[in-house]
């Protein structure tokens, strides 16, 4: 039912823009279907050329080229951090030589989280160096570092069931990768 009330909405939506009247909203006037139909057919010839460009011409395979350079020479590109000014000074420059038009920078505001050294150790049964990797925006270890026993659970249900067993331990959450969106979420 709610397919068809969307279908429904969207159909009259559509119907309203092929009529040519003037598409409105808040009271300002925008262009007509046919308008913009129009805008978009007159930009052919330029789509097909950038499209040969990047595939046949001399732009060939070269978004694989500076995906590589920002991958093997600049590094992980985290919001605020020094890489990824770095590679937007890089993708400015390469811009600026292609020889495009009206490229330019603008002041963004965005969150900074950098990166500190991590590191876990196993001590019992016996020690042992376990592979660590933090979270962009996740809170920082207290320079002493955190000793503690570790309860292991596979998912947020068990660590509510098991809470007072929690206290004063490190949880590990034991939860296979099934994908990124499922599992970035332990």
């Amino acid at each position: 039912m709610k397919f068809l009330i969307f279908a429904f909405f969207g159909g009259v939506h559509l119907l309203s823009l092929c009529s040519g009247k003037a598409i409105c909203k808040n009271g300002i006037s925008k262009r007509t279907f046919e308008e913009i139909k129009e805008e978009i057919a007159s930009c052919g010839d330029v789509a097909k050329a950038i499209i040969n460009l990047a595939v046949y011409g001399k732009a060939q395979n070269r978004s694989y080229e500076r995906l590589a350079l920002l991958v093997d020479t600049v590094g992980p590109r985290l919001s605020g951090s020094k890489n990824l000014e770095k590679a937007i000074q890089i993708m400015y420059q390469n811009l600026q030589q292609d020889g495009l038009e009206k490229v330019h920078l603008e002041p963004v505001r965005i969150p900074h989280w950098e990166r500190g050294e991590e590191s876990a150790v196993m001590l019992e049964p016996r020690i042992h160096k376990i592979a660590i990797l933090g979270l962009g925006s996740s809170i920082g270890t207290p320079p002493e570092g955190i000793t503690a026993e570790v309860l292991v659970v596979t998912s947020f249900d068990e660590l509510q069931r098991r809470a007072s067993e929690a206290r004063g331990k490190i949880v590990v959450y034991n939860q296979p990768y099934i994908n990124y969106s499922r599992t970035v979420q332990y």
